[in-house]
């Protein structure tokens, strides 16, 4: 019995490792952090594009916003709105060093994601008997949270102080670029799809997959910070998480130092 009750212990450990280090990915290499230096103004451009491409949750949302749209009056509105919300916060935060847990923000961009979804199959009515809010307010809304949690990205990065207002806007360009990238290739499939007699099938069942996604989002963040802030709850001691985090740094930096001599 305790053999199983320490190989549970230990199969728990070893996803919440995984987790924290593959899924929520806050952390940056001692070499990363150094090309961004050597890269200047240009790397922020780079990282925030790809921060955006990379950025499933807010590709999620994005999605979620433009499901429904076909005109494109609607779309530069609605996006434009997202954008505002997410640009405001990500260089208010940054300049201000204001700092908030990255578990705790992600969690509730997660459930922005069950909103957007949930507004889209219109459950306020349908569920809640409801009058939805204001679309567009709610949007410029959870526009600002996800700024909060691009900026706790930024925030990690080797910014230059004397040049800091230049990173932030330099980087909210890219994120600008990716999210322009997205945009394309989701109105492609979205608007091919729209031709199709089963996308009324398929906008139910996906918007319903948003929900379940934005859930489980926001589950696994808070399941990060739990893990970070009471490691001893999950039968993994805070010295033993420590140096296994230690252990994965290392491994990450071994493997890029090979790939670099590869190169």
């Amino acid at each position: 019995m305790n053999h199983k009750k320490n190989l549970s212990l230990w199969l728990l450990a070893a996803v919440s490792i995984f987790a924290t280090s593959l899924v929520f990915a806050h952390g940056m290499s001692e070499a990363e952090k150094q090309s961004i230096i050597d890269g200047g103004n240009w790397s922020y451009l780079w990282l925030g594009a790809t921060h955006m491409l990379s950025g499933y949750d807010h590709l999620l949302f994005v999605f979620g916003i433009i499901f429904f749209l076909s005109s494109f009056k609607d779309i530069v509105k609605y996006i434009t709105a997202f954008t505002l919300g997410h640009s405001v916060t990500l260089i208010i935060a940054t300049f201000s060093q204001i700092q908030i847990n990255y578990f705790l923000i992600d969690a509730v961009i997660g459930l922005s994601v069950c909103y957007i979804a949930f507004a889209n199959i219109d459950g306020f009515k349908k569920y809640l008997e409801i009058k939805p809010p204001n679309l567009l307010f709610m949007i410029t809304a959870l526009g600002l949270i996800h700024g909060l949690g691009l900026s706790t990205r930024l925030q990690q990065l080797p910014l230059n102080h004397d040049q800091l207002l230049l990173n932030i806007i330099t980087f909210n360009i890219g994120i600008e670029l990716g999210q322009i990238a997205a945009l394309a290739v989701m109105l492609i499939v979205l608007v091919g799809w729209r031709q199709s007699d089963s996308f009324r099938i398929f906008s139910r069942l996906s918007n319903y997959a948003l929900i379940f996604a934005g859930l489980f989002l926001f589950s696994m963040q808070i399941h990060g910070y739990w893990h970070i802030s009471s490691p001893d709850e999950f039968g993994f001691s805070a010295d033993n998480h420590y140096h296994e985090h230690l252990r994965l740094d290392e491994l990450q930096a071994g493997r890029q130092t090979q790939h670099e001599s590869i190169d």
